[in-house]
């Protein structure tokens, strides 16, 4: 198997440990017999279909990238998928989901993951505006709008908040982030988290949220999409993971790694930044889904062969669910006959992922309260009244709405 340098480069080892449980991952006391249960499902999956609950295949709704899976309806028979983006509304989703759950020899429902970034059916200013408003009340009920929307139109996953501090405004992602501060980064994601997830992640108005890109996404070199990241250990830690920290603390459901490298390491295989950072160290006990066709994608970066080299290199590195590239579909077989992973490293992630749709309440109600009769949203956004004074100044001479760390400054941007 060819690596690119410096696979052995630690991330992180000046963080202090800083794990924590999650709302939604939160030890219970039938812990011990859910774990039992879960246990025996996964002795009963073939190793096509535990492969199946690591991929995650498109509706044919929209494009994300640039393939769809036209077959995915034969691919959910099949047991060949665990989850889906790109697919929405009550019907259609009330279709698939009985595919999954009625014609499957197992019968494991799906999650259904979009895009909601700033607004589903009510559209609000884009992160980065909203951002500018200063105001984490504001941030937590256009999230919980949002959620209530996507839930009522089957949603179970939304890929945000975005999280990638951007200070190059030639990077035109730079319109998903909250900016270029990472004090106030962290304060988004965790109003986000929030406001998406509510209290209970098996509750049906609650959409499971995903942190992106995890680490520096936003730091390309010259502003330009998919390069290379180039960052000092105390840049990546003082600028760009705090909002991930944030996010894991809020008890975010999934984590979404950089499409990108860092230092020459892609992130979808770097297993210092996933497995030691995210998961050892801010104590992250959720899913880790790939940037769409990020697996496949390590055969450019040079790292990989092959896709059996690449499935290896994500599965290893942390990666749960593949988004897109089949590569685990294809690869991790030839892998494994290989001896480049073993069941054992896949049954670890099928068990994760497994655990993650117990969260979700999927298998107590697979439908998330589709099934009952529609319910409608609420009336139409209220939440900016005209008569709402506007948003309080960054700082002023004793607090603001996020609590500024410098009381004594007046004015303006610190």
């Amino acid at each position: 198997m060819r690596h690119g340098t410096g696979t052995d480069y630690i991330v992180g080892s000046r963080s202090r440990d800083t794990r924590r449980r999650s709302r939604g991952g939160e030890t219970t006391n039938n812990e011990p017999a859910v774990a039992k249960d879960l246990g025996r499902l996964l002795r009963r999956m073939t190793l096509a279909e535990r492969i199946g609950q690591l991929s995650m295949l498109s509706g044919d709704f929209t494009a994300t990238g640039p393939t769809l899976s036209p077959d995915f309806r034969d691919a959910v028979r099949a047991g060949r998928a665990g989850s889906l983006l790109n697919l929405w509304g009550r019907d259609a989703v009330l279709e698939v989901q009985r595919l999954a759950v009625e014609e499957t020899r197992l019968g494991i429902p799906l999650v259904f993951g979009f895009d909601v970034l700033h607004g589903h059916r009510t559209i609000f200013p884009i992160p980065l505006a909203e951002a500018g408003s200063f105001d984490p009340a504001l941030w937590e009920r256009t999230a919980r709008r949002s959620a209530a929307e996507a839930t009522a139109d089957g949603i179970s996953l939304t890929f945000a908040p975005m999280l990638d501090v951007a200070r190059d405004p030639r990077w035109g992602r730079i319109a998903e982030s909250p900016g270029e501060d990472p004090w106030l980064a962290a304060a988004y994601a965790t109003a986000k988290v929030r406001g998406f997830q509510g209290n209970d992640l098996a509750s049906p108005d609650s959409l499971p949220a995903t942190a992106k890109h995890f680490g520096a996404y936003g730091a390309v070199e010259g502003g330009r999409e998919y390069a290379s990241v180039e960052v000092s250990e105390r840049t990546l830690h003082e600028v760009h993971l705090p909002a991930f920290a944030a996010a894991v603390r809020a008890g975010v459901a999934a984590v979404m790694p950089a499409l990108t490298d860092l230092g020459g390491v892609p992130a979808t295989a770097h297993a210092a930044l996933l497995r030691r950072e995210l998961r050892r160290k801010l104590g992250f006990d959720g899913v880790i889904v790939s940037d769409h066709s990020a697996v496949s994608d390590l055969l450019a970066h040079g790292v990989a062969g092959d896709l059996a080299e690449a499935a290896a290199l994500a599965l290893k590195a942390g990666v749960d669910i593949d988004m897109m590239g089949r590569a685990y579909e294809r690869g991790l077989p030839l892998a494994l006959e290989r001896g480049l992973v073993s069941e054992r490293e896949i049954d670890a992630a099928v068990r994760r992922v497994l655990r993650w749709k117990r969260r979700l309440g999927l298998f107590d109600d697979p439908y998330r309260g589709l099934s009952a009769a529609p319910v409608a949203v609420a009336a139409p956004w209220t939440g900016r009244s005209p008569a709402r004074p506007p948003a309080a100044p960054w700082c002023s001479s004793r607090t603001t709405a996020i609590g500024c760390p410098c009381p004594g400054r007046r004015g303006g941007w610190p």
